[in-house]
């Protein structure tokens, strides 16, 4: 693991410099990914401010901050809201074929996400706002008639539709409590011409990913995506029942894929591949004009160390996933204790995940998330002390640990007696969850026994395996918890 970046501290700007901070607000999917790598990229470049302001004059300007008023206090740090749109006005008609972007675009945002940087340059916190989340909008006027409507309830991603960046941030704003500072806004152009240019972004995946609605394909193991196939895998979210949920983890893993590559393919070195990436990522890229080359070469200096290890991922804890609302939909609503809680720590500049050091064993990827997996761990009549502290140390892990560690019965399918190896007997019908749990046990003893049902059952033996952390590729997303995972743990091993 590298170690984080360290931020030389930002020097004060003059009193008359200090206008009310910038935001962000936002579109579509995988555009907000590159929104996201287009800023860290510029920031971490350190080519010198001549180079940062050829690119910057290059980035469209819009004014998401106009006659905004009451909004929330400044902390510390620096927030971006980065949001991306479905234009592909300058891909051709073979690319739209064959990575299924066919129709006309609707211009509207998708998901959106909140990018905090520390005060010390020393992590980047990126939380994704689920694009279903219930929101309530202030009154305002109406981009696409002009007339004035009411505050009233609405999707999130419909507050752009309604009354663009400027409605966005405000949303947003209201709803977390957060101060942005800058917005970002990107489409699927620049997107697929930035992951090219950085030469692809290598994705893991512990089983098949496939999509017909995007023409996603891809094997277990790692695959090098090309700008198209990294569109196809941020978009996609018919992978399987998580929906939309699944795809914001999947965005947060390529996120933290890109900047690995981006930190390690000797891009942020080399001035001229770095003007090459850069033009390709900001072609298409709006910003709010307070955002302009100073900020690009004032971070520029503070982030050459980026890593996946400095940054961490997580999305809106919540508390329902369907909540139909009249006139509305089907909403998501965030969990109102949980939720406050993230962004109250995003205010006081606080980690949201826990960042393990060198020393500590990385997380293996499973297919099933521990919490779905029941475990029942017994002894073989003579190991009483070392089950319980099997059972305690992978309940820790976060396993679904039942009963209490007793004797294995002399019949049962996973008696060992004083048998040198922990036996795992799990019914075939949940291979899958055996698998995932015996990569938290390794050097188990599968046996397969037809019948048993959901319960695995650990028998341990004189090994006394060391429990192995583990982690769902998708992490579950249950009510109230915040699921959050730095980028290290997020790229291919």
């Amino acid at each position: 693991m590298t170690a984080p970046f360290r931020f030389p501290r930002r020097a004060r700007r003059p009193a008359a410099r200090r206008e009310p901070r910038r935001v962000p607000a936002g579109p579509r999917w995988g555009l907000r990914i590159g929104a996201v790598a287009s800023v860290l990229l510029l920031a971490a470049s350190g080519v010198g401010h001549a180079m940062v302001t050829g690119v910057e004059t290059g980035i469209g300007r819009v004014d998401p901050f106009q006659g905004m008023s009451n909004r929330p206090g400044g902390g510390d740090g620096l927030n971006f809201l980065v949001v991306g749109t479905d234009g592909r006005d300058k891909l051709t008609a073979q690319e739209k074929r064959r990575y299924h972007l066919g129709g006309e675009p609707c211009h509207c945002t998708d998901t959106l996400m909140l990018v905090h940087l520390s005060a010390d340059r020393d992590r980047a916190s990126v939380i994704s706002l689920p694009r279903d989340s219930y929101a309530e909008v202030p009154a305002h006027t109406d981009a696409a008639t002009g007339r004035q409507r009411p505050q009233h309830a609405i999707k999130l991603n419909a507050a752009y539709a309604e009354g663009g960046p400027n409605l966005t941030v405000r949303t947003v704003e209201h709803m977390t409590g957060v101060h942005i500072d800058h917005y970002l806004e990107v489409d699927f152009t620049s997107f697929m011409r930035g992951v090219d240019a950085v030469g692809g972004v290598e994705i893991c995946t512990v089983r098949p990913l496939h999509d017909s609605y995007t023409g996603l394909d891809l094997p277990v193991g790692t695959s090098r995506l090309n700008g198209g196939q990294a569109l196809q895998y941020v978009r996609s979210r018919h992978v399987d029942g998580s929906a939309d949920l699944g795809r914001m983890q999947r965005q947060q893993r390529f996120l933290a894929a890109l900047i690995h590559r981006i930190t390690s393919s000797g891009v942020l070195m080399n001035p001229v591949r770095f003007k090459g990436v850069a033009d390709a990522m900001l072609g298409s890229v709006r910003a709010d004009s307070g955002f302009g080359a100073a900020d690009l070469a004032d971070l520029g200096q503070a982030m050459r160390g980026f890593s996946p290890s400095s940054s961490e991922f997580t999305s809106v804890p919540l508390a329902s996933l369907a909540q139909p609302v009249p006139g509305v939909g089907s909403t998501v609503r965030w969990d109102p204790v949980a939720a406050p809680a993230l962004f109250r720590a995003i205010r006081e500049d606080r980690p949201i995940a826990a960042h393990h050091g060198p020393a500590q064993a990385r997380a293996t990827v499973v297919d099933v998330p521990p919490g779905r997996i029941q475990v029942r761990v017994d002894h073989g009549g003579d190991r009483a002390v070392q089950a319980a502290k099997v059972a305690e140390e992978l309940h820790a892990t976060g396993f679904a640990t039942v009963g209490a560690p007793s004797a294995a019965a002399p019949s049962a399918p996973s008696a060992l007696g004083s048998a040198p190896r922990t036996v795992l007997a799990y019914d075939p019908r949940w291979d899958r969850s055996a698998r995932s749990l015996a990569a938290a046990l390794p050097g188990v003893q599968l046996r397969p026994v037809a019948g048993q049902g959901p319960v695995m059952r650990v028998t341990v033996g004189r090994d006394r395996p060391a429990v192995h952390r583990v982690r769902a590729e998708e992490p579950d997303q249950k009510p109230g918890g915040i699921a959050a995972i730095t980028g290290d743990e997020a790229v291919c091993p």
